[in-house]
């Protein structure tokens, strides 16, 4: 791994690049490394916005930094993007970036640390289905999941998203589902589109976050209430209008939503170090792969 330059000084999040080799992947993925000014409170997967087909951890700097901001070691994941490389290949690469950064711990001297997924947008669906992957192959042992305006349904048909016209010609979201999910019956699996989930008992607490102006804000709170109805720990925040989600997640620079968004968030973190020590093992079983 590149050390951050020493130059570099707190409270600015340190930066650091490096590279990624993961199994069935010819070339290796960009690993990109925030780290928080302080001592850590978490070690975090973060995943960039872009529908699927478009952004990169330097365009999701602004989630990344917050979370680092808050007190987590982010290592943000350039993972496989569409039509190239398209469902299920993206949430296996996560999933294995995930088990990846489990197994180092010890290296990162994170092992006392809660193990989280985040993502905001297309991310947040890769978060939400790592999560599911997590619990269906029992590793790893994951403490939380930080959901940002995610994409769960293909369907784009709930009110929020009608509102702002999600399924014309040239609507970003749908046209992102077209290239992700190479076959109709993609569609149908879990791991593809979390929000039709049949099965969400044991998944690791959430934190969902929505806003007044997000277009999809539907499935985020839709998906709360489903998290819940299966008893999943579910935290959940709206943040005031305008944010400009989920289009402004790849915009440069501090938000004007992060002193609202902070608090709730180093909330979650510190509640998840502090139930880290009691996670329950459970014992491997076959995963359902997808296709």
């Amino acid at each position: 791994m590149v050390r951050p330059s020493d130059s570099a000084a707190p409270p600015a999040p340190l930066v650091a690049e490096d590279a990624l080799r993961l199994p069935g992947l010819d070339a290796p993925l960009a690993l990109r490394w925030t780290l928080p000014a302080g001592e850590p409170i978490a070690l975090v997967l973060h995943l960039h916005a872009g529908a699927f087909t478009a952004g990169s951890p330097a365009e999701g700097e602004r989630m990344a930094g917050l979370l680092a901001a808050e007190g987590a070691r982010v290592a943000s994941l350039a993972y496989p993007l569409s039509p190239a490389m398209p469902f299920p290949q993206p949430v296996e690469a996560v999933h294995a970036a995930l088990d990846w950064l489990h197994r180092q711990r010890r290296k990162l001297k994170a092992e006392r640390l809660p193990l989280l997924v985040a993502g905001e947008e297309a991310g947040g669906n890769l978060a939400a289905a790592a999560a599911l992957a997590a619990r269906d192959r029992c590793t790893p042992p994951l403490h939380g999941q930080v959901l940002l305006s995610p994409m769960l349904d293909a369907c784009t048909a709930t009110a929020s998203l009608r509102d702002a016209r999600a399924g014309e010609p040239g609507c970003c979201w749908a046209e992102g589902w077209r290239r992700y999910l190479a076959r109709a019956c993609d569609a149908l699996h879990p791991y593809a589109t979390p929000g039709r989930a049949m099965r969400l008992a044991g998944l690791a607490p959430a934190l969902l976050v929505t806003a007044e102006d997000d277009p999809l804000r539907d499935e985020t709170r839709a998906y709360g209430q489903r998290l819940r109805q299966a008893g999943v720990a579910v935290d959940e925040v709206v943040l005031s209008a305008p944010t400009g989600w989920p289009q402004s997640h790849r915009a440069p620079g501090e938000a004007p939503w992060s002193a609202e968004l902070g608090p709730p968030l180093r909330a979650f973190l510190q509640a998840r170090r502090a139930a880290a020590g009691g996670l329950a093992g459970c014992r491997p079983r076959p995963a359902p792969r997808p296709g």
